[in-house]
């Protein structure tokens, strides 16, 4: 018998997938979700080798039913659920002055509304089984800073951590814990496509010595990769203690401070 039935949204790649499998490697069986169905299936296939109930869900969690659909088909597929990873994001960067509708809707919907709405699916689900379960959001370091060339991002994960907040209130009467994980400055594709927009939006051209002062101003002098933040997510997930709820984990290297 798997460990726990576990759904990653944004399960394709970057922390997502290093997540899924991570938790695989725990003995979960993991539902990996995402926009990009062939992506998921991948990593949901690094799963099966580790539990063979693994499988891939195809979603866009920017729809008013996606959320809840997903997590609908992880629990039909698993037959229940234990654990909730939300790692799925959209991630705009634009010049302050030249915000976009779209970028804001993008950030809303993926990163709020659907964080929003799958937490509460989630609740539904655990809440009927009655053996509690547990919820992990995805923030970042963004939503304490002033990034005027990424506001849309860091205002929504601002308000994931308010939800957090709002969500381990309104599920701990059912031993349901709510928390999240702000990860350090990782090497992904997304953040180095987001690092492209700030070089360029900043009028550099060199790139790399860009990201080196990225680099330099964090206190431990290194990035992490999505491998040493899976492992936090595993600990949240797995192994925090039940009575941790409404906890925000930073894993930054300092960066990100209490």
């Amino acid at each position: 018998m798997a460990e726990a039935a576990v759904l990653v949204s944004g399960g394709a790649g970057g922390l997502g997938a290093a997540a899924a499998e991570a938790l695989a490697a725990r003995g979960c069986a993991v539902a990996v979700a995402d926009l990009d169905l062939d992506g998921a299936e991948r990593v949901a296939e690094a799963c099966r080798a580790r539990v063979p109930a693994s499988f891939a869900i195809g979603v866009d969690l920017s729809t008013a039913e996606g959320p809840a659909r997903m997590v609908e088909a992880e629990a039909d597929g698993l037959g229940g659920l234990d654990v909730l990873v939300q790692c799925a994001a959209a991630a705009p960067a634009e010049a302050f002055l030249a915000m976009t509708p779209e970028a804001w809707e993008a950030a809303l919907l993926v990163n709020v509304r659907a964080c929003a709405l799958a937490t509460a699916a989630a609740g539904r689900i655990m809440k009927a089984q009655g053996r509690g379960g547990r919820i992990v959001h995805v923030t970042s370091a963004a939503a304490r800073m002033a990034l005027p060339d990424y506001a849309a991002y860091a205002a929504s994960k601002a308000a994931v951590d308010s939800l957090t907040r709002s969500a381990a209130v309104a599920l701990a009467p059912w031993g349901i814990s709510v928390t999240s994980l702000s990860p350090g400055m990782m090497d992904t594709p997304l953040q180095l496509r987001t690092e492209e927009t700030f070089a360029r939006l900043a009028g550099r051209s060199d790139l790399e010595a860009f990201r080196a002062e990225r680099t330099a101003r964090i206190p431990m002098g290194r990035r992490t990769d999505p491998a040493e933040m899976a492992a936090a997510i595993v600990w949240l997930a797995l192994d925090a203690p039940a009575y941790m709820t409404a906890a925000r984990l930073n894993v930054t290297g300092g960066l990100d401070k209490d």
